[in-house]
């Protein structure tokens, strides 16, 4: 177990406590809903997601752990609060282990992990992610929630996977359902997904729960079982305090927390009649206000290594304001930190979507670092909301490459990557690079994930396919591992009267083929295709670089293993 140094723990835990003694003393803040008013069905869903979409994001996946702190914790503990599991597992263990950064709503749903791809936003939003035990979060993979028949899957006493129940599942073969005390809260935080990222293309493959449109995006089984869900289970304590932490965090709300019965106007037995936010605090219209951001927001950069830079970015709206807002850096180490202004002319922080205020976190010195970002404006008749920065440097890393272990698990669509990491090395993730060949073609694509084992899908859609694995630790990556071809059971596509065999000489290959076989490619370790041949025949020779290489043809799928010295 990774513990960090006395004075950071200390650090998070005053933190932890006077964001617990905001969230129980905030309240929605003035005119934050008002554009929902007098709203109905798809224009109310619509008006939810104008409201919730612009929000500011965490600093990076990897930092995720350092937030949940801020949310997921159970009340005067150090344990995380754990909607996959029953364990007491302390809040400063190192992820990946035995604690998954779960995405509720699974992330192939929707698409990319690239921070410069318009889906990251949805990839780091708290809203939906939570700590997860691995174990149950392996299990639950990317299926949709739902009741299973028999948790002959997976059951922990908390999580269950298993086939669906009659009329459930959208086509999976099997659901996750969480316990009877998160049901509510899985529904609330789904409710959220489909109305913030309404206009996201989902991934044709997952389409189990939903639909390709802004509305009801939800398909008729899935609303139906959210809804009783929801209504069942309703909003707790612990999901009204953790809404008011990612408020502080992301400056965006789950309006579904705020305002129960809002998912029965858009999908429930009030469609068709005009939502209202209770109107007894609502400011006069054309107050001039600050939603963006509230006191006590904290932006947490997390670990980074020394020389490296953190960044983030932070939302500023406002309504009706005259004058820009100055932007005041304060007290602490704030040399350590750099906003891209100091003045927003009114004119920008007053549109629909706000500004964006970089930040960026450029340590010079192993250590914790604070500071303080004060908002000032003359439009305001409240204090001026303070920002609270924060960021700890570390060393910059050393990583040693893991080494890939055969896969387990092969079925007709997926199978299980595995790995080994040297032992005593700290890591946030791990990147799979994984290639696939389909028909002579090569595609790569990276995989972050949590653990080994990892399940791959799209399986089927490959002839065979290789992976590798890198570590990954504060941003920087260790080499990469040596190169695992999988292949499906059996050997597909093989005449056995007409084997291949390849034989390594000294700066060349040499071929053994009954009969003259089409289309040889030969790949290097890395699964880089280096070499193409027309036709290859009994004893024909070819000259080869030094290295180790893999070799297959139209009717010898299979990769052949070679080395030449």
């Amino acid at each position: 177990m990774i513990k960090p140094n006395t004075f950071f723990r200390r650090a998070v835990t005053a933190v932890m406590i006077a964001l617990s003694a905001f969230a129980a003393g905030a309240a929605i803040p003035a005119g934050y809903y008002n554009a929902l008013n007098g709203k109905k069905d798809a224009e109310l869903k619509t008006a939810a997601s104008n409201i919730i979409r612009n929000f500011t994001s965490v600093s990076s996946y990897t930092n995720l752990p350092s937030y949940f702190r801020h949310t997921d914790v159970r009340p005067e503990t150090e344990y995380w609060w754990d909607m996959y599991s029953d364990m007491d597992v302390n809040i400063f263990i190192t992820f990946g282990t035995y604690m998954n950064r779960e995405h509720s709503f699974p992330k192939s749903w929707w698409g990319s992990t690239s921070s410069t791809a318009t889906q990251y936003k949805a990839y780091t939003d708290l809203n939906h992610l939570y700590p997860g035990e691995a174990k149950a979060n392996q299990a639950k993979s990317n299926y949709p929630l739902g009741e299973v028949r028999t948790a002959n899957k997976f059951d922990n006493g908390v999580s269950k996977v298993g086939a669906p129940v009659s009329g459930q599942g959208g086509g999976a073969a099997y659901v996750f359902e969480p316990d009877d005390e998160y049901k509510g809260d899985f529904a609330r935080t789904y409710f959220y997904m489909v109305t913030c990222y309404q206009d996201y293309k989902w991934a044709t493959s997952y389409m189990y729960m939903l639909q390709q449109n802004t509305y009801p995006t939800l398909n008729q089984w899935s609303i139906d079982m959210l809804l009783r869900w929801a209504r069942e289970d309703e909003v707790s304590d612990k999901e009204r305090m953790r809404n008011e932490a990612v408020y502080s965090i992301q400056n965006n709300r789950n309006p579904f927390i705020d305002f129960p019965d809002l998912a029965e106007y858009i999908w429930g037995n009030k469609v068709g009649e005009p939502f209202y936010v209770s109107t007894s605090d609502l400011p006069p219209v054309g107050d001039a206000l600050l939603l963006a951001p509230v006191a006590n927001t904290a932006v947490d950069f997390g670990q980074v290594a020394v020389g490296t830079t953190g960044k983030a970015s932070l939302f500023v709206h406002s309504e009706n304001f005259v004058n820009p807002i100055t932007m005041i850096l304060f007290s602490g180490d704030k040399s350590m930190f750099n906003i891209s202004t100091t003045s927003i002319p009114a004119s920008l922080s007053n549109r629909a979507d706000g500004y964006w205020l970089d930040i960026e976190y450029k340590p010079t010195a192993v250590g914790v670092h604070e500071s303080k970002l004060q908002l000032v404006a003359d439009d305001l008749d409240s204090a001026p909301p303070v920002v609270l920065l924060r960021g700890e440097c570390l060393e910059k890393p050393v990583l040693t490459a893991c080494t890939a272990l055969d896969p387990s698990d092969i079925t007709a669509d997926e199978y299980s990557a595995n790995w080994s990491t040297p032992e005593g090395e700290t890591v946030d993730y791990w990147i799979i690079t994984r290639t696939r060949y389909v028909n002579g073609e090569q595609t790569v694509e990276e995989i972050l994930a949590e653990g080994s084992p990892w399940t791959i899908e799209g399986f089927d859609e490959s002839d065979y396919e290789s992976y590798s694995v890198q570590s990954v630790r504060l941003n920087e990556r260790s080499p990469m591992s040596n190169v695992v071809f999988v292949r499906h059971a059996g050997i597909s596509g093989v005449d056995v009267d007409e084997p291949l065999t390849v034989t390594g000489f000294q700066g060349m290959m040499r071929f053994d083929c009954a009969t003259p076989q089409t289309n040889c490619r030969v790949y290097d370790i890395t699964g880089r295709q280096v070499m193409q041949i027309d036709r290859i025949e009994r004893d024909m020779d070819v000259v080869m670089p030094l290295g180790v290489y893999f070799v297959v043809t139209d009717t010898h799928r299979t990769p052949v293993k070679v080395a030449i010295r």
